[in-house]
């Protein structure tokens, strides 16, 4: 065990585990990634070391025990062994109407075998993280952890000892990228398995693209996945990055979101969670340059026992920023739901402009869910609100729609569909709008969410 600093807490078996087998594998962890992704690894690891895993003691991981998670003895593909599969003829996606440059990572590797016809604009780079940081290791190296601060954070310090690839997406200065890019990380193995995957994205000055991101699982083992994502978003740039999970629920998924904006760009994120087990997604934004916009969303729909914990910070760094945060959970069954969102307003960040806004419902006694708006203000020329509810579905609404001939269980239906279509109505993509219609309407009818034609949605 080691203990370097007396703050820290001791190093538990759970950690220890990980500890030893990077001690042993760091040389095959590197020979299969690139330079550039391993010079941070030793830094990173030292403060896994110190850190260990997130304990509820801490308050921004006081929902979610992640440290169990970690207890199981995973399989970690270290040696990157080729996973048999080719997931352009197994993998059908059902959005009618919508055009998308398809790309695949299997477990935590970019599949380069296959890619989509459509060409990108020029200079538009998307590919794995480990073969662009190894043709163009000055441009990663400019971004590559400069947003994900493994100082401060047990997850994401292990996620960078031990990704070795994953994506980036680089659009230059002033360039639109019209057709959306569609990734689908597929979990695939035949025993339990951990997935480290790392999303680089930069967009320069002027830049357009929008995003979006599915998470499916392939077989019913356990999963364990973490994920850390850096975005930078330039000056008068705009990003849309959308990420819809349907994995099951022997699924554990360990996300962390950075983004970073300059002057006048335009962001919206919105992450929606229709199937899973366990998902603990964090979110920091950075507003660095005046005049910055951020739409951050985000939905859960759980029943059985599945839990779902977002953990949002949004600093207003400098003035004249504008901020919306609008986030949806229905509960059913067993689930537990948890929103925790601080927005900070920084000394000089004067006209900041924010609000904040948590609705949930819980279908059932059983279900819990744990609200936690919070402002932060140093600032005193600002306009900002939150605010939080949690309650049941509308009895007199159910009431009247029996009393004009619906059914009980469609009118819960229908208040449910109405609930949750706020979030919904923010995707800036008509195509998937629709999709996510149909797709919420089948989840609150018990239907598994199976794209037609698809061998891995089970």
């Amino acid at each position: 065990m080691r203990n370097s600093h007396p703050e820290n807490r001791m190093i538990m078996s759970v950690e220890q585990q990980y500890i030893d087998l990077f001690s042993q594998a760091e040389a095959m962890i590197c020979r299969h990634s690139a330079e550039v992704l391993n010079a941070p690894r030793a830094v990173a690891f030292a403060d896994f070391e110190r850190l260990g895993f997130p304990t509820r003691k801490q308050e921004k991981y006081k929902y979610t025990d992640v440290g169990k998670f970690f207890e199981p003895d995973y399989g970690l593909n270290l040696n990157r062994l080729e996973i048999p599969v080719n997931p352009y003829e197994v993998f059908k996606c059902d959005v009618p109407n919508m055009s998308t440059a398809l790309y695949f990572v299997v477990n935590d590797a970019f599949y380069s075998k296959a890619l989509p016809k459509f060409h990108l604009p020029e200079g538009v780079i998307l590919g794995s993280l480990k073969e662009v940081a190894e043709q163009n290791p000055e441009l990663v190296k400019k971004y590559y952890g400069k947003l994900a601060d493994t100082a401060k954070d047990g997850v994401t310090a292990f996620n960078t000892a031990f990704a070795q690839d994953g994506v980036l997406l680089y659009v230059p200065k002033n360039v639109v990228v019209e057709k959306p890019i569609q990734l689908v990380n597929i979990l695939r193995s035949d025993v339990n398995f951990m997935a480290n995957r790392r999303v680089l994205i930069i967009l320069e000055e002027g830049a357009q693209a929008r995003f979006l991101a599915c998470d499916h699982a392939m077989d019913n083992v356990n999963f364990l996945a973490t994920q850390v994502i850096e975005v930078f978003v330039g000056e008068n740039a705009s990003f849309d990055f959308y990420e819809l999970e349907e994995t099951h629920t022997s699924t554990v998924r360990l996300s962390s979101l950075y983004v970073k904006q300059e002057a006048n760009s335009n962001v919206l994120l919105n992450g929606m969670t229709l199937y899973n087990g366990t998902t603990r997604n964090t979110t920091e934004v950075l507003l660095a340059g005046e005049g910055a916009e951020v739409n951050l969303c985000g939905m859960a729909i759980e029943d059985k026992n599945q839990h779902v914990d977002n953990n949002t910070t949004i600093d207003h760094a400098v003035p004249n920023c504008t901020s919306n945060e609008l986030f949806k959970y229905i509960l059913n069954d067993h689930s537990t739901g948890a929103f925790a969102g601080l927005v900070l307003v920084r000394p000089d960040a004067q006209h900041t402009n924010s609000q904040q806004t948590n609705r949930n419902l819980c279908a059932t006694r059983d279900a819990h869910m744990y609200t936690q708006p919070q402002l932060e203000i140093y600032a005193d020329d600002v306009k900002c609100s939150h605010g939080a509810t949690v309650g049941q579905l509308d009895e007199g609404a159910l009431f009247y729609m029996q009393q004009r001939g619906i059914p009980v269980r469609e009118a819960r239906l229908l208040l449910m569909f109405a609930f949750v279509n706020e979030v919904i109505d923010t995707i800036r993509l008509d195509a998937l709008k629709d999709r996510l219609h149909l797709l919420v309407e089948k989840r609150f009818r018990g239907e598994l969410n199976k794209c037609q034609g698809c061998a891995i949605c089970k």
